[in-house]
């Protein structure tokens, strides 16, 4: 190879070397804000290594909250670079936040816009509790954001305050329900909410918080090792390629996070709810794309859905608890990389679209499960399947 030829390789080794080092500080995940420890039915003391419940969410410190009360209706997030509406006011439709964001000159700004999926659910924290309808302590710090519930003197729900986002979902839901994907802070669930109310055929309406800066945040820029991992280089974190094939009780999916070596790397764990959001890619669907909702980098088991039809995929562990129930330590955050499902009216169908984000069961009887579950039947499991994580530190 000549000089000129090795020149040019070098500059392109460092360009890209700068590009990676660059891009990974652009989608920074901010921590769940979880401290305690939790067994599959109780809170526990801290486990440690090679103990049952190790390597849960607590176990691992990410980027801690960080937040900046800027005293003109705004919050700054330190960690990610985004500034928030710090009050949402009252509900409104789809279309109304979109005008709303246009016209806002919120703290001196005019670049606000609605927030995609990604960008909302920077903000949740798994320091929540919900009871059923009723709310305990909400997802979000409230010491910061207004986060009001839903309005039970006009029939709502305390947990009627979700939060919609400007990501709709490729899919439909429901019966061919046009939706948009929205979090509820109250409950601590990422669903699909309809557009229009089937009902009465009006324009939906619920909470927005608009959003500036940062515009790279929830870019993924992932790339092959080569070696059964992909690299999340706007993350800094590293994923198993292929998940192992098999569902795992909750108990299970820590171990085998904690047990696998992969590409030369023992450092290994079950990502927190936070960290297995950030790889969902909206803009696919099996309803779209024939496909799950992941880049194709990737590569994710089938399943057949509970009627026994193939084309479906599976739930995902993570390592966080989610408060809920009159066992608030029962159930673990999962993601569904396939159909949110639900049974309704005797019907198997789509009720929260792929990329939901809910919670299943920690333990059970094996032959209950699956099982239907709430309003729309949603379908829980106990076996859910695994992708490990860790962080790119070589």
């Amino acid at each position: 190879m000549n000089i000129n030829k090795r020149i040019t390789v070098g500059l392109g080794l460092i360009s890209f070397c700068f590009q990676m080092l660059t891009a990974q500080s652009n989608y920074p995940i901010v921590d769940t804000n979880v401290s305690d420890f939790y067994s599959d039915v109780n809170i526990i003391s801290e486990p440690k290594i090679s103990d049952a419940f190790y390597g849960q969410d607590a176990t691992y410190d990410g980027n801690q909250t960080s937040y900046t009360d800027n005293n003109d209706g705004t919050i700054t997030d330190q960690v990610t670079g985004l500034v928030w509406e710090q009050d949402m006011g009252d509900k409104m439709t789809y279309e109304a936040a979109f005008i709303k964001a246009e016209q806002s000159t919120l703290g001196g700004y005019t670049d606000w816009r609605v927030p995609t999926i990604k960008e909302l659910y920077s903000l949740i924290q798994f320091t929540g509790q919900v009871k059923g309808q009723h709310t305990i302590s909400r997802f979000i710090d409230t010491d910061y954001f207004n986060q009001p519930l839903g309005d039970t003197s006009k029939g709502e729900r305390e947990i009627d305050a979700q939060t919609w986002s400007a990501t709709e979902y490729v899919g439909r839901t429901m019966r061919n329900d046009k939706t948009v994907f929205g979090v509820n802070f109250i409950d601590g669930r990422i669903k699909g909410y309809p557009v229009v109310k089937k009902k009465t055929g009006n324009n939906n309406t619920m909470y927005f918080r608009l959003v500036r800066g940062n515009t790279d945040y929830g870019k993924n820029n992932f790339i092959d090792n080569g070696d059964g991992t992909v690299s999340d280089y706007a993350t800094g974190l590293m994923w198993q390629k292929t998940d192992d094939g098999e569902g795992h009780d909750w108990e299970d999916a820590l171990a085998y996070a904690e047990d696998l070596e992969l590409a030369n790397h023992k450092d290994w764990r079950l990502p927190n709810a936070k960290e297995l959001q950030s790889i969902v890619d909206y803009s696919r669907s099996p309803q779209t794309t024939s496909s799950p909702a992941i880049d194709p980098l990737f590569s994710t088991s089938e399943i057949k859905d509970p009627n026994g039809k193939s084309g479906q995929y599976p739930f995902f562990w993570t390592s966080t608890t989610h408060l809920d129930g009159k066992n608030p330590y029962g159930s673990a955050v999962y993601i569904a990389f396939g159909e949110g499902l639900g049974k309704m009216h005797n019907t198997l169908m789509d009720v929260h679209g792929a990329g939901c984000q809910r919670s299943d069961p920690k333990s059970g009887n094996y032959n209950r499960y699956p099982e239907f579950f709430g309003p729309q039947g949603d379908v829980r499991y106990v076996y859910n399947y695994v992708r490990a994580v860790r962080d790119i530190t070589e």
